[in-house]
């Protein structure tokens, strides 16, 4: 349920049922989910998958489009607005300065290692016949983005400050989003296998990449 700004100004993070105003309970979004793009990224991901069904029409070929969630682990690109939330928080450890979490951090996302992710596209290339369609690629646990900022800063060898949380926003964020992984067991056998604790353990001290290529080990 998209989040008004007058809401969010307010630090109103929950969305509400917009005709009782209870509530919502959160569940894992499967691929038969009706799509609602919020923000640019969000959409051109989705126009890829209908330019690559189009194509699979076209020529009779089976397009299977994997939907990653939040990727996370060595080699991400770090110092830069477009790495993900993992590693803007391992930069800013590295820099000496807190991580900064937004709203209220109480935000769900699914966490997923990249050698799962690096799984799950060899299960799709390999798997015979596979169905057409979307596959989460999820680990299938829900955290939260508070919760996954003090387990880098738990793991991070040389300590650092706490977690900061601020209410601010990005207008457009899905307050919470996770995704149903039984279409991925099923149609490609794929289940991740890098737990959270474990994942975070080893990000914490991972070699990270510098955005011109550069790999930039953790010192």
């Amino acid at each position: 349920m998209p989040r008004t700004r007058d809401d969010l100004d307010a630090g109103r993070w929950e969305p509400t049922c917009p005709i009782c105003s209870r509530a919502l309970v959160a569940v894992a979004i499967d691929e038969t989910a009706p799509l609602e793009p919020r923000n640019v990224y969000a959409a051109t991901k989705l126009h890829q998958e209908h330019l690559s069904a189009a194509y699979g029409r076209e020529h009779d070929a089976t397009v299977v489009a994997l939907r990653y969630h939040n990727v996370y682990g060595p080699r991400m690109p770090r110092d830069t607005p477009y790495a993900g939330v993992a590693s803007i928080f391992r930069s800013a450890l590295e820099a000496g300065r807190a991580p900064t979490v937004f709203e209220d951090g109480g935000q769900v996302r699914d966490f997923v290692h990249v050698t799962d992710v690096a799984r799950a596209n060899v299960a799709a290339l390999t798997t015979p016949e596979p169905r057409a369609g979307a596959y989460n690629v999820a680990s299938g646990e829900r955290r939260s983005v508070l919760e996954m900022a003090q387990a880098i800063v738990a793991g991070y060898p040389r300590g650092g400050p706490a977690p900061m949380v601020v209410p601010r926003y990005r207008l457009g964020d899905v307050r919470h989003v996770f995704g149903a992984t039984t279409a991925a067991r099923d149609g490609l056998g794929f289940v991740a296998e890098v737990n959270f604790a474990a994942g975070m353990r080893e990000f914490a001290t991972a070699t990270l990449r510098h955005p011109a290529g550069v790999r930039v080990p953790y010192p």
